[in-house]
């Protein structure tokens, strides 16, 4: 693989440096690039114990972009499993859906860890989520061992060493559980759709060094630009008024002028009628 890829890209050298990390499994989860793409991953994660997801498996892809670590990887679940849909890209802080989120010291074991931890909680109508009842999410926990991933042919039953109890398990549990509580903390002031809920206006604070004349007053100076149609308009106040007036008057004065000019020719024309008939 490596003949394939510009071994001077950060994207190859980051993923290839990841890929050995990831090479050998462990009994929460596994990664590696397909031997044709290293840009696309599979990868199996094992449910989080005490949950709906208990003792299940699940298989997914993660397809990584150009400018990886810089930007995202999106995240595709294969394995029906009540909390992520099917063949979709689902909606996690630190998936494609939310670039802005995304931190570059970020990998694909955080993103597996992410998983982990996000899966026994609430959906709240993000993209690609689901809020199966826990029954069904057991239920599918059980069939998912028996799922064999067609593209990459890893059996569930034998993707993932073996659970045991230790110090490892127990770490990876929490730190699973850790990364999705700090990215739920950091990013909850937003919904589902990632945009940022708008905050609540906060009122001015009030003078108490006024007394309640001089509140009076102030209120009204406030109140009275605010309902002047000039001020609604965007225009200067009362700037429109003085020039109205002052177009009128410059009418008057034409009108007035005009009117003697006329009312002198015709003086004129009279009398030089009166001369001529003398």
């Amino acid at each position: 693989m490596e003949t394939r890829y510009n071994l001077k890209s950060p994207a190859v050298k980051r993923l290839m440096k990841e890929a050995a990390e990831l090479k050998d499994p462990t009994d929460h989860y596994h990664a590696q690039p397909l031997e044709d793409n290293l840009f696309e991953w599979h990868f199996t994660v094992r449910g989080p114990p005490d949950s709906d997801f208990d003792g299940g498996v699940y298989h997914g892809r993660i397809v990584l972009p150009p400018e990886y670590p810089m930007k995202p990887p999106s995240i595709i679940l294969l394995t029906a499993n009540g909390r992520f849909e099917v063949g979709k890209k689902i909606c996690l802080s630190i998936s494609g859906h939310h670039p802005e989120t995304w931190q570059p010291s970020w990998s694909i074991r955080t993103a597996l860890l992410a998983i982990i931890g996000f899966m026994p909680t609430k959906g709240e109508g993000a993209i690609g989520s689901l809020d199966y009842t826990p029954e069904e999410r057991r239920a599918l926990a059980k069939k998912s061992q028996d799922f064999c991933c067609e593209g990459c042919g890893c059996a569930m039953k034998d993707v993932l060493l073996p659970l045991k109890s230790g110090s490892g398990s127990s770490q990876a549990d929490q730190e699973a559980k850790e990364l999705a509580r700090q990215i739920s903390f950091k990013y909850g002031a937003q919904n589902p759709s990632g945009a940022p809920l708008p905050q609540p206006t906060q009122p001015a604070p009030k003078n108490t060094s006024m007394s309640p004349r001089q509140r009076r007053a102030q209120q009204q100076s406030q109140r009275r630009p605010s309902t002047s149609p000039d001020v609604l308009q965007g225009q200067p106040p009362r700037a429109h008024h003085t020039e109205h007036g002052g177009s009128a008057m410059l009418i008057i004065i034409l009108t007035l002028a005009l009117a003697a000019l006329i009312f002198r020719r015709i003086y004129l024309a009279n009398e030089y009628i009166f001369d001529f008939e003398l």
